[in-house]
């Protein structure tokens, strides 16, 4: 899934639901967003946001941006409950004047460092999650090796790299079924197991987020209290990996050029 690749045509069609308790901060990220297009609501607290969210089933928003240092229902809780609500359609980013933890940054799908540029914050709604320093794009670093994605997409043609990206993720995901079928019978080693071909797999092509998610089920097991969480988290990390996915072949396609190899070893 990927929302609205075009931003400049694009803007009107998506709803931003801003949370932060500060009301300068607020209004101000409220302002600039509808100037830009976007249909904003604002919420000053995460309890009121999730109201808001819980009240609006039928129209959700596609985009939730909130503050990470807020009272109440802030951070990790908060993310996990906005999921609860609304499910994968709706990209969550997180906003902080200070960066935080890996699995803070895991449970959302992306974040930008106050202060941040109103091209950061499309960029980031687009779906490339860039950081406010406009240098390095946090999905590339956190989800996707680069170095590796480009080696494969060099030896082969662009609907095969899909393919292979495609088996990945329905490969991981089968193999978290059997990993929650495992855990509901308290089979840990079925569990390890499931999770060790995840991180092969996954390490293959390059989905370090993915990899990292395996590498810590498998380490852990089942006598991690939060096992269930993390098998969440990693069903979360297929959703970010695949938007990214999605978003890159729509760029290639845009920059497509005829392919004159005609080589069938590229096959």
């Amino acid at each position: 899934m990927i929302l609205f690749a075009n931003m400049n045509n694009g803007a009107a069609r998506v709803r931003v639901l801003v949370v932060d308790d500060d009301a300068v901060s607020r209004e101000v990220l409220s302002l600039l967003l509808t100037r830009q297009g976007y249909s904003v609501g604002a919420a000053d607290s995460g309890d009121a946001a999730l109201l808001r969210l819980q009240e609006a089933r039928d129209s959700l928003p596609e985009v939730v941006l909130t503050d990470l240092q807020m009272p109440g229902l802030a951070g990790i809780e908060l993310a996990c409950q906005i999921r609860a609500v609304c499910g994968s359609q709706t990209m969550l980013l997180a906003m902080s004047g200070s960066a935080p933890g890996q699995e803070v940054q895991t449970a959302f799908d992306g974040f930008l460092a106050k202060p941040f540029s109103m091209d950061a914050l499309q960029e980031a709604i687009a779906g490339r999650a860039a950081t406010s320093t406009g240098g390095a794009i946090l999905e590339d670093v956190t989800v996707l090796d680069q170095t590796v994605y480009g080696k494969l997409a060099a030896s082969m043609r662009p609907e095969r790299i899909g393919q292979l990206y495609a088996l990945c993720l329905d490969d991981a995901r089968r193999r978290i079924a059997a990993m929650q079928l495992a855990a509901s019978g308290g089979d840990d080693d079925a569990y390890r197991k499931e999770a060790h071909a995840i991180k092969g797999g996954c390490g293959m092509v390059g989905a370090c987020e993915l990899q990292r998610l395996a590498t810590l089920m498998e380490t852990r097991g089942l006598d991690a209290t939060n096992h269930v969480a993390t098998l969440d988290e990693f069903l979360l990390g297929c959703e970010r990996l695949e938007r990214m996915l999605v978003a890159r072949e729509v760029d290639l396609r845009k920059n497509a050029t005829p392919d004159l190899r005609g080589d069938s070893t590229h096959e």
